[in-house]
Order: C-alpha cells, then structure tokens, then sequence
C-alpha cells in the first residue's frame, strides 16, 4: 500500500507526534490507541510506531508478541507486521537498557531512525509511544558513555514535538508540571495534554485549570474510564497540525 505522498510523487518523511506519559501505568498505551483511531477516522493515513517495548510475551510458536502494539492496533482497526512498528522487542517486563541488559540486543540510535523512516515511506502520519516516563533509560552502558540513549534522546532524533499522557486524579499536578518542565529544558515542544481516567468532579477540572495556568500547555482532551473514543476538546486540523 502506498501512503498518499507516494501516490503524489513526493519524496518526504511522514509527519509524527510523540506520545509521552508521566510516568508508568497511567493508561499510555490505551490513550494512544484511541488518539490513532480517531486521525484513521477522520480519514489521515496513520500508523503506530514504538521504538523499544519490554513486556512482550511469547506465542504458542514461542514468537514475541508486543502487547502494546497489539492493543494499539486493534483499537485502531489498523492490520499491520508489529516488527514492522516496533524495531526491538524485549520479554524481560522492566525498562528498555535494562531488558537489553539481560537479553542482549541494545537499542541503537541509528536503527530506531532507519526503522522510522522506512515506515514513514507506507504513512502519512505516524503517532509515536514512548517507554515509562521521560525519563526513561533506553540503552544504559555506564555513566558518561556516548552510547547512552535516554527517551528523549529518541525524541529529539527524530525531531517531533510531544503529546503527554496524565492520570487525571490526585497527584496529577506535580506529574505534570515536572514532567512539562523536563521537556522545556530540553528544548521539546509540548503541544498538549490528555487526561486519563477523568470524572467530571470539582478536583480535577481544579487540576486541569492549574496544570494549563503553571505550565501553558493546553488539555487538549478528556477520557473517562473505558472511553471507545477519543473526543478532543479541539479540532482535527489542529491535531494534526501538532504532527511534524
């Protein structure tokens, strides 16, 4: 299948959003399978991309199976190879340097670009999970080494901007606000903020007022528990023009 800017006769990397959460288990994953389904809705030829993802469990056959990705995809009623999206895959469940630690199989820079760019040529658009939190060791080889990758070091290769992921409950504020705070002295882009597990109560409209007024960046969207679909309290032109 070629992606609408093949059949155009341009020669152009797809234009992709990274989804960051603050921190794990905040429903990351689930939110970013129902942010790909609404810009498939709305008729953008989009995919999933991840870069490195711990947890897998194995087949019958004894394959690695990338249980994100699978989520993801399902929600998003997307058919596609997950080792085509998810360029390495780890059984051990912790965090990426520490999975490839005991597995072998280090995350390499350079690999995660080619990867991206190769899926860049079959989609117009690519939505983009993090690991963890933002900061996320993905390859940890000792302190100083030039090989080392943090999460945003992959962020910053590819050079997108980022959409981060909170529960919208108690604590949620100062989650945040580090959390935004981080990405600014580093130079990414937060374009908004999605709001997880949401109810429609005095505390947290309170926490969505105050994470906007402390941090500047808009809530962008609010999903209740076992949300089908995203709802986005903006347009679809402007979510997709947060893709770069």
């Amino acid at each position: 299948m070629k992606s609408l800017i093949q059949l155009m006769g341009y020669d152009t990397m797809a234009k992709g959003i990274f989804v960051v959460g603050t921190g794990t288990d905040i429903g990351k994953t689930y939110v970013t399978g129902l942010l790909l389904k609404y810009v498939r809705e709305m008729g953008y030829g989009a995919t999933y991309f991840k870069a490195a993802l711990s947890g897998a469990i194995r087949d019958e056959n004894g394959s690695l199976i990338p249980g994100d990705a699978v989520e993801v995809l399902s929600m998003a009623g997307l058919e596609e190879d997950t080792d085509f999206l998810v360029p390495y895959i780890y059984e051990t469940a912790v965090s990426p340097h520490l999975a490839s630690q005991i597995e072998g199989n280090p995350v390499n820079l350079k690999r995660v670009k080619e990867a991206y760019e190769n899926v860049s040529q079959k989609y117009d658009y690519i939505v983009m999970e993090g690991s963890g939190g933002i900061v996320c060791p993905i390859r940890y080889e000792g302190k100083d080494d030039e090989n080392n990758i943090m999460l945003e070091d992959i962020i910053k290769c590819l050079d997108l901007d980022v959409i981060l992921i909170a529960d919208a409950g108690l604590g949620t504020i100062n989650s945040i606000v580090t959390t935004v705070e981080y990405l600014k002295n580093r130079n990414i882009h937060v374009c908004g903020i999605i709001m997880n597990n949401y109810k429609d109560e005095l505390m947290e409209n309170d926490n969505i007022k105050m994470v906007e007024d402390l941090c500047d960046v808009p809530v962008i969207a609010k999903v209740y528990q076992n949300d089908k679909n995203l709802l986005p309290d903006i347009g679809v032109d402007e979510l997709i023009s947060y893709f770069k």
